[in-house]
């Protein structure tokens, strides 16, 4: 199948910026696998088309402002479907120039990008300072089986083969104990650096996994909504820079989640960082040397001279090459943060979250990561599924504060998880559990106020089998928000929710 369009345009920065079209437009900077074009073609919009052939180094192919124009690539109208350098081609290039300034306050933001210091322990730095980790536990993870009431029959009579025994359980709480496969989560408990929220959901919740993701991405149950809450939070934290630096967001997921994905913002997404770079096992010789002319550091411009007027024609190409050369910098940047070779496309949680920790130590600009661990949808087999996954999320967690901890950053960070949704109190015939509703969520970081929070749902009173949820998602998110990240709740998150008391900020 050919790429798309936006695929190949996207192809002249890096391998692969690509932009998919499921659950809206999902730009990235995605190395998924596919080539750069052969040729110099950026293809935006049907029947709008600027090519740029490739000739070799001595290719010169000069535009005057008004000739681009005339063209009518109608890049101007489209900035928000185009890749953020194509865009600034055609601002810049535009006929009454307005947008020089744009590109001159482009340059100068870039220079005045300053390194993120660490926090003074307790003091957990100021507000941008502050990093917020996502942990997707995909698939709706059993909450019942990780947060397990030791001390309640009725989880007892539900469960009679998966029940986690209560003398098995690790104890946090007379009443409540981890699932034993999780001592890492244990030990962050213990620890002082994880707190759990009981009962997290929804009203009217929906038992789909893409709509009640979806639900859980955008922060609106009522699915009025089609950006994500992190993404409203870049696109109105960074209201004076156009484009926002997608570095503020990196997803190591193999497209942008909904999440973090605003109406200005898409975020940096990959899932090893050696994507980030063109693959040499690639044979197609005219592509890389496309690539090359492209993303290879640009001439200086020429001085003007006796015979040249300052306001000479732009070579687009050189335009180009430069936008290309800043885009193919920031990857850089970040595949030398995250480490080389630091995790393949199938390494697990552990290994990504060890690159977030790279990269914070590196002094990445970014204020939100986003990780995922998948499998928890366990309808069959359970028992030999989800202690495992459990385990994971554990020793993940347990590495990624150690790391941060030895690079003095553990102050200016907090990982909070989220998961669709949890499974149905009573087990199927199948040793698994069924899609549910309510479910805890975790909040890890020397920030948080440990242990448990909320109101355990009653397994007396249930809605048709189900939990019903006691703390509303928005209500954590709010918070999140607004004491950690220092943003305005009230703009970003649609409804009203109480802000709980979780974090020592």
């Amino acid at each position: 199948m050919p790429a798309s369009p936006s695929r190949r345009a996207a192809g002249l920065v890096c391998h692969g910026l690509a932009r998919s079209p499921e659950r809206g437009i999902r730009a990235s900077l995605n190395a998924g696998g596919h080539s750069p074009p052969y040729g110099l073609q950026a293809v935006i919009h049907e029947g709008l088309t600027t090519r740029l052939e490739s000739k070799g180094p001595g290719m010169n192919t000069a535009f005057t402002r008004r000739e681009f124009v005339r063209g009518s690539l109608g890049l101007v109208g489209m900035i928000g479907t185009v890749p953020a350098f194509l865009s600034r081609t055609a601002l810049a290039l535009s006929p009454d120039g307005r947008q020089r300034d744009h590109e001159r306050s482009h340059q100068e933001n870039r220079k005045k990008k300053a390194t993120p210091q660490a926090a003074r322990p307790g003091e957990f730095g100021s507000p941008d300072e502050r990093i917020l980790v996502v942990l997707q536990l995909a698939g709706g993870n059993d909450g019942l089986n990780t947060i397990v009431p030791i001390r309640d029959d009725l989880y007892y009579k539900a469960r009679k083969r998966l029940a986690v025994p209560a003398k098995k359980a690790l104890k946090l709480t007379d009443d409540f104990g981890l699932n034993p496969e999780a001592p890492g989560l244990k030990a962050l408990y213990d620890d002082g650096l994880l707190g759990v929220i009981h009962g997290v959901g929804y009203p009217n919740p929906n038992r789909s996994h893409f709509v009640s993701t979806d639900i859980w991405e955008t922060g609106d149950p009522q699915q009025h909504t089609f950006t994500g809450w992190a993404g409203r939070y870049f696109d109105n934290c960074c209201k004076g820079a156009d484009p926002v630096d997608p570095k503020l967001g990196i997803a190591l997921t193999r497209e942008a989640p909904l999440t973090m994905v605003g109406s200005r913002f898409t975020p940096v997404t990959f899932v090893s960082p050696d994507q980030l770079q063109w693959q040499p096992h690639h044979s197609n010789k005219g592509a890389k040397d496309a690539f090359n002319t492209l993303n290879g550091e640009p001439p200086a411009p020429a001085m003007p001279s006796a015979h040249t007027s300052p306001s000479a024609p732009l070579t687009t190409l050189d335009f180009l090459r430069r936008e290309a050369f800043d885009a193919q910098m920031n990857v850089d940047e970040i595949r030398q943060a995250a480490g080389k070779g630091a995790a393949g496309p199938r390494a697990g949680l552990q290994a990504h979250l060890t690159m977030v920790a790279n990269m914070i130590a590196a002094g990445l600009p970014t204020r939100v990561y986003y990780v995922s661990l998948t499998g928890f949808d366990t309808h069959s087999g359970q028992e030999g599924r989800q202690p495992g996954l459990l385990r994971q999320v554990g020793e993940g967690l347990g590495a990624f504060f150690k790391a941060l901890k030895a690079t003095g950053q553990s102050d200016r960070v907090l990982v909070m998880s989220f998961s669709e949704f949890g499974r149905r109190v009573e087990e199927n015939a199948s040793g698994g559990t069924d899609h549910g509703t309510a479910a805890p969520m975790f909040l890890a970081g020397t920030a948080v106020k440990a242990g448990l929070h909320g109101r355990h749902p009653s397994l007396k009173d249930l809605d048709a089998g189900d939990l019903k949820y006691t703390t509303d998602f928005r209500a954590v998110y709010s918070t999140v928000l607004e004491k950690w990240m220092g943003a305005d709740a009230k703009k970003l998150m649609p409804g009203s929710f109480p802000r709980l008391d979780v974090l020592r900020v």
